[in-house]
């Protein structure tokens, strides 16, 4: 039943008719009528000009009058300048509306043997902090993808690689062995990934008390920075590291437990997961053994201090290093190892990094370097670079500790929610439990839909007040409405009011109705434009227009008191098919509803 399929076939035959000639349906552009102009669907007619010999107007007029005496589904057509607008038939749209109705998943495609396998890696934390700002839209995004890239039809792999190893986790490893005392979750009554977070910050702190020290002293800066007794202390940490020193291995086991723990507490939160978890300190040896495969065979070279490069300037870029001289491997070593890994455990067709845009350079480099490798895969792989988060207040840098924590940031939402919720007095009859988890849903709403709204590649800033208001372009306004409409049809089935599968699809269409049914009708193509440009914002601002949308109608008609008994059922029907598409869009942003709000 896609009526542009029809159109599209008819207007060849048009062509055929009228003027002799075959059009290839490639240039057959339909869009949606803009609201000033009436109609549905717009004919562009300009590219059709030389197969008619006339002028826009006369040839718009001549496929409308066509498009009207063979196509039962046109009702009407006008014609502006070069374009089209034709009015599709209200019995059309209401066939479509109980043939969607009966679907399980509608706007989705079924995942078959045989389809394209996406491997979508997101979060990639670092074992030496706490979840901030930033993870939350790196993980939001990553999430909802995964999700609307399954809607597809696509076998989706989510991955994660845990930035376990290297200078960073050694610094939190250090402080904490001089200044914690032995401190541990249990003792201090913190996440554990919050308490690593912590004596990463007092390693910054004091480091950079030794780097003003030792230039009192007569040192350059850049000499102070490179060696402050602390970075050479850690730097040496990383070595036995590297070196699986077992007092250092020990102490890195149990602070990275640590971390695993808080870790999953907070993504249980946000409500997302992973299918694989990898993790540095196995993909590097995968990554540092490729690389030396590839000094043997000339692709890379060495350097008098025995680092390993690589050069790109054929490319147009620079020199990369690869490994250092100590033998130590670089960030980009283990994303070559991590992608060889992924490649052989699950043969991906797209790979997808959801990765901040400050590391475009870096995925360019690494796609070169496993081109030049001779991986024919390479080609495969995709950098989405989404933009930075901020807070009203500006940036945030963790080394001295003023990131959001996400879990911080979950409980601010949902005490906000709370608040607002107070005020508007509707959860009466709800327990306790029931009101709190109410609560937990809406923060949670609000704080998803608000980054998710945005298309990825921008940068934006993130209001915690702004983003839970009730009504505007937000995720609390979404669920009320929702709530809303699951309450008219538990009033139907309490009034034993059975809302059927089908209805007259003969009634006559109200222009708000007839505007829902065309949101209903366009949902499948938004989930798929979705998929195909790896953006969520793309089902959030759709669906906040059908909310709105769904409001106005609401508002202007009555549903369980309509005038006769079949106009409602088809309100019944058409709000109940409203609700599963909230639902499924909702879904797929990775957004609870509350069936009471």
């Amino acid at each position: 039943m896609d009526i542009h399929s029809i159109l599209i076939e008819t207007i060849i035959k048009g062509i055929n008719s009228l003027y002799g000639q075959i059009v290839d349906k490639k240039i057959l552009q339909l869009q949606k009528t803009r609201k000033e102009f009436e109609g549905d669907i717009t004919l562009v007619v300009f590219p059709l000009l030389k197969m008619s010999g006339k002028n826009p107007e006369p040839t718009a007029k001549e496929l409308g009058e066509f498009l009207l005496s063979n196509l039962s589904e046109v009702k009407k057509y006008n014609v502006v300048k070069g374009f089209l607008n034709l009015t599709i038939s209200d019995s059309f749209y209401l066939q479509y509306l109980i043939f969607c109705n009966s679907q399980q998943n509608y706007g989705f495609k079924r995942s078959k043997e045989g389809y394209e396998t996406y491997m979508i890696e997101y979060s990639s934390p670092n074992t030496n902090k706490p979840l901030h700002l930033g993870h939350i839209r790196n993980n939001l995004i990553g999430y909802s993808i995964s999700n609307i890239l399954k809607a597809n039809g696509k076998r989706v792999i989510k991955t994660n690689i845990v930035n376990d190893r290297g200078i960073h986790i050694c610094k939190s490893m250090l402080a904490w062995e001089k200044w914690s005392g032995g401190e541990t979750p249990e003792s201090s009554g913190k996440k554990g990934d919050h308490l690593v977070g912590d004596y990463y910050v007092k390693f910054d702190a004091e480091y950079k008390k030794q780097i003003k020290e030792l230039m009192g002293k007569g040192k350059s800066e850049d000499d102070a920075v490179k060696n402050a007794p602390l970075i050479m202390e850690a730097q040496e940490m990383l070595r036995k590291w590297e070196a699986k020193d077992p007092r250092v291995m020990e102490l890195w086991k149990k602070m990275n437990g640590w971390v695993y723990d808080g870790f999953d507490a907070t993504y249980k939160r946000l409500g997302v997961d992973f299918d694989k978890i990898y993790y540095e300190s196995d993909t590097f040896l995968v990554g540092r053994e490729t690389v030396l495969e590839g000094l043997k065979k000339g692709i890379f070279h060495k350097k008098d201090d025995d680092s390993v490069w690589i050069d790109l300037s054929d490319d147009g870029l620079d020199e990369k290093i690869l490994l250092r001289a100590d033998g130590t491997s670089v960030y980009i070593t283990q994303d070559i190892g991590t992608a060889r890994m992924r490649q052989e455990d699950y043969k991906f067709d797209k790979h997808i990094y959801v990765v901040g845009n400050e590391q475009e350079y870096h995925f360019q480099v690494l796609a070169l370097i496993l081109n030049r490798l001779g991986f024919k895969w390479a080609k495969d792989l995709y950098h989405l670079s989404y933009g930075m988060v901020e807070l009203p207040e500006g940036k945030m840098k963790s080394r001295e500790g003023t990131v959001v924590d996400a879990d911080d940031l979950i409980d601010e939402m949902t005490n906000i929610a709370r608040e607002m919720s107070k005020e508007l007095g509707k959860l009466e009859g709800l327990t306790g439990e029931e009101k709190e988890d109410v609560f937990r849903v809406i923060g949670l709403g609000a704080l998803k839909y608000f980054i998710l709204k945005v298309d990825p590649v921008k940068n934006m800033t993130f209001d915690p007040a702004e983003s839970i208001d009730f009504n505007g372009n937000t995720g609390p306004f979404i669920q009320y409405t929702y709530a809303r409409i699951r309450s008219v049809l538990r009033k139907a089935r309490e009034g034993n009011i059975n809302i059927p599968d089908k209805f007259n699809p003969s009634i006559k269409l109200e222009s708000k109705e007839k505007s829902l049914l065309k949101f209903i009708y366009d949902f499948p193509v938004v989930v798929r434009d979705a998929g195909e440009d790896f953006n969520p914002a793309i089902i959030a601002n759709f669906t906040y227009e059908l909310v709105k949308e769904f409001n106005q109608f609401y508002h202007d008609f009555s549903i369980l008191k309509a005038g006769d008994e079949e106009l409602r059922n088809f309100r019944l029907v058409l709000s109940q098919m409203t609700a599963k598409i909230i639902k499924s869009a909702s879904d797929l942003l990775g957004i609870e509803l509350p069936e009471r709000m």
